[in-house]
């Protein structure tokens, strides 16, 4: 079982905004379990405080902007995915501006702070975002595609293509996160030469320079229009024959576009508040169409707060009929669980296959055979007492009674045919032989059934 992690300690780094071209200081703070990535605005009265998640975007030209209650922070995505990268799940970030510093225009000045720092190990359980179907969003306008399969872990591809003799196609890809800070956290950021105009007057890239974004130079003009941009922008003027990239720095890779664009695909789906065990195939994308996904994926995590846990038919169980009998007392007809197919230290997973031969269906609703939910709490309990028996030694001389049951809701009715899924999660620590855990019952992927349960262990064999 993955753990939650957060900072050893704090970081903070200097820079100016790309946008605003303010001179920004950020800290980024270790934060408690369950905490998620939160941006404090400390320039503000009060402090304002903003979750960075996907339904808090509020723009996405030529960055990432989250917004609340006339509070906003911009160009937050490069820290989002060096955040996500090193598998950092709770973070308070403290700005002094309404965006995040661009520094070297990559996230390398955010992957080497986090480096620099640590990470430390919580007690909570990472929730992981499993996609089980595929999901797509498309812009038939641009031609552009995001795309997530299931997959047992997180990878990205990314193709761009743009008209343009400098730059059209190339393909970064993803599949280790081990390797975002040395193959891709340098990449930056870009810009074409022929936008800068409009992008100026719009009020953007106050804070740009030919030393935190690669600048692309692909339709020849007048050096006096090249002179004029610079002068509009404070940069020094350049002389420039051909196309090309007329940066200060080289390209740290052929395809550091291409990189870049990963970068900003991560940063955005980091926005969905879980961690991914999925496969993202993006085709020219940009911040909008990123958002667009994210807030897809964060609609499915709001109708189901819970995900069920993926059962494979074909896998060998951990526990198997005889091995619950050695365990748990009960027998015919008040046996409920078939199997244990995942356990770990503070959850475990259990099933039963529901059948027409139960004894209970020939008077419960036998026109209409439905299973009593009582059995449901039963059932949820034994595998419970499951989990609490495998935390000691020689669990055959112990026994689980339950002192309290509380939250009970049904959801949907159980019928003959149904496979239930059980799981069943420690809420603290045992102690001194008591639990307390919550459990659900799943049908498919519908939850059916769920409670919060204390019970005691008791040696008495």
């Amino acid at each position: 079982m993955h753990k939650q992690k957060t900072l050893a300690s704090e970081f903070s780094l200097q820079g100016k905004g790309l946008h605003t071209g303010l001179d920004i200081h950020i800290t980024f703070k270790p934060a408690p379990e369950n905490h998620g990535y939160k941006i404090k605005r400390t320039d503000l009265e009060g402090q304002p405080v903003l979750d960075a998640l996907a339904e808090n975007v509020i723009h996405t030209q030529r960055g990432t902007v989250i917004g609340k209650n006339n509070v906003q922070v911009s160009t937050i995505e490069h820290a989002m995915a060096a955040l996500y990268a090193w598998e950092v799940d709770n973070c308070l970030i403290e700005v002094d501006a309404p965006e995040f510093p661009i520094l070297d225009g990559s996230a390398l000045p955010f992957s080497e702070g986090i480096k620099n720092v640590g990470l430390t190990e919580q007690n909570a359980p990472r929730d992981y975002y499993v996609v089980r179907r595929k999901i797509e969003v498309k812009d038939e306008a641009t031609g552009a595609s995001l795309l997530i399969l299931p997959d047992d872990k997180f990878s990205v591809n990314v193709l761009i293509n743009f008209d343009s003799p400098v730059l059209s196609n190339q393909y970064a890809s993803l599949t280790d996160l081990n390797c975002f800070a040395d193959e891709l956290a340098a990449s930056r950021t870009f810009v074409f030469v022929r936008e800068i105009n409009m992008l100026f007057q719009n009020g953007l890239i106050k804070g740009g320079d030919l030393d935190n974004a690669i600048v692309i130079y692909d339709q020849k003009m007048p050096q006096e229009e090249l002179d004029r941009m610079a002068d509009e922008l404070g940069l020094p003027r350049k002389d420039v024959q051909e196309l090309g990239y007329i940066n200060n720095k080289p390209l740290t890779s052929e395809n550091e576009p291409a990189r870049h664009k990963l970068i900003d695909v991560i940063g955005d789906i980091a926005l969905i508040g879980k961690p991914i065990k999925g496969h993202i195939i993006a085709t020219r994308p940009g911040h909008k169409i990123n958002n667009q996904l994210a807030q897809l994926i964060r609609k499915d995590i709001k109708l189901n707060s819970v995900q069920a846990p993926i059962y494979d038919p074909n896998s060998e169980p951990l526990m198997d009929i005889n091995r619950i009998r050695e365990l748990l007392p009960h027998r015919y007809p008040f046996l409920l669980v078939d199997k244990i197919i995942e356990i770990g230290g503070d959850h475990i997973v259990g099933i039963k296959n529901a059948t027409v031969n139960e004894p209970f269906f020939q008077g419960h609703f036998p026109q209409e055979p439905v299973m009593p939910g009582v059995l449901l709490v039963e059932a949820m309990a034994q595998t419970g007492g499951l989990l609490v028996l495998n935390s000691v030694d020689e669990p055959e001389r112990y026994s689980t009674y339950f002192m309290k049951i509380d939250g009970v809701k049904f959801r949907q009715k159980v019928v003959p045919g149904d496979t239930l899924i059980f799981r069943l999660q420690l809420l603290a620590p045992i102690r001194r032989g008591v639990s307390t855990m919550k459990g659900y019952v799943f049908v498919g992927e519908k939850v059916v059934c769920e409670a919060e349960f204390m019970a005691q262990i008791i040696k008495n064999k």
